[in-house]
């Protein structure tokens, strides 16, 4: 047996197979949900990963309005932005956010758990949240996935 005739594959993105995913968060614990959504973008749930190629899925998530948190974690979290003024930096509860924006809890959340770096933020453009059970991308045709 040849064991030199034995190659790692690398993808690239002529070979990478990406595919659109559905993924329901209505009663999912948020945190949870993130880093599976997250390995997802990423590619880590594929044979054929590679750390510095875009190898993952388009991700759509509905229901994001219905995710859960545990704990006071709805009362006492808090999210930090800042104006770029002085006295400019905002707090905000997740219970507020949920209120203004339902769909940036999960953004928020799953990029946050996504590389910093130039492929982080295009691994981002990936996915797509929506606050109820309808999305425009059924051309697509995604698959569901129940996590």
């Amino acid at each position: 047996m040849n064991t030199l005739s034995y190659k790692t594959v690398s993808a690239n993105a002529k070979t990478v197979n990406k595919q659109w995913v559905v993924i329901d968060a209505e009663g999912e614990i948020l945190g949870r949900l993130s880093s599976k959504i997250a390995m997802i973008i990423r590619g880590k749930n594929k044979p054929e990963y590679t750390p510095h190629v875009d190898c993952g899925d388009n991700v759509i998530v509905i229901n994001a309005d219905k995710v859960k948190l545990t704990g006071n974690k709805l009362e006492e979290k808090e999210y930090i932005s800042y104006t770029g003024y002085p006295g400019g930096q905002r707090f905000i509860s997740p219970k507020e956010l949920l209120a203004k924006h339902p769909t940036r809890i999960v953004e928020k959340a799953v990029r946050g758990m996504l590389p910093k770096t130039k492929l982080g933020k295009k691994l981002y453009t990936n996915l797509y949240v929506y606050a109820g059970s309808e999305h425009p991308h059924a051309a697509q045709s995604p698959k569901t996935i129940k996590l």
